[in-house]
């Protein structure tokens, strides 16, 4: 499974009008971890350059896999032939805006599936055969883009519904639950401070 993480410092700034800095920091951390311990049994990847978030993937037994170029659609694809030169091939990628993930391996099967978000605009979860030449476009109406492009390599998609994986956190509307609830006792103290 890979997991997309730019940073924690500047992660969720459209939730600045309710959440400090702090916060949407401890929130992303805590969602990212919640979406790394939802892969269970699968190995997980995470694709990101920033210094914190490589040494977090290691107290999250996850390996981190920096690679070099900005942009999630560019990293994620860097990802995605790095695995595939290493003989993976298939890989789950997983946002870590996810906030009631808790399995992720059923997001398999012979074709393209995709976990949309609950608007039915974007592609929370996305898995996809390696070898395949997928161009990924993540974004607004990425949910769209992403099956006409299964459709173009000649595979089949599946859609995969899962209200938990639906779930992503963007804005201030997607924080109706206590997002505190999330969080390990050992961030909670860093909130107070």
């Amino acid at each position: 499974m890979l997991v997309p993480i730019r940073s924690f410092d500047d992660a969720k700034t459209r939730l600045a009008e309710v959440l400090d800095a702090a916060e949407r920091r401890s929130l992303a951390r805590a969602m990212a971890t919640a979406v790394v311990r939802a892969a269970l049994d699968l190995p997980v990847v995470v694709v990101t350059d920033d210094a914190e978030v490589i040494e977090w993937a290691n107290t999250v037994d996850a390996r981190a896999l920096p690679v070099g170029v900005a942009g999630l659609n560019p990293s994620v694809s860097a990802a995605v032939d790095s695995l595939a030169a290493e003989g993976v091939e298939r890989v789950i990628v997983a946002h870590a805006d996810l906030p009631h993930a808790r399995d992720l391996r059923h997001v398999d099967g012979a074709a393209v599936a995709i976990v949309p978000d609950r608007h039915g605009d974007g592609s929370n979860v996305l898995s996809v055969p390696t070898g395949a030449g997928f161009r990924f476009a993540y974004g607004p109406g990425s949910f769209a883009r992403h099956q006409a492009e299964a459709r173009r390599l000649g595979l089949g998609f599946e859609v995969v519904d899962d209200p938990d994986l639906a779930w992503d956190v963007d804005g201030p509307d997607d924080l109706p639950f206590d997002w505190r609830e999330l969080l390990p006792l050992d961030l909670e103290g860093d909130l107070e401070r």
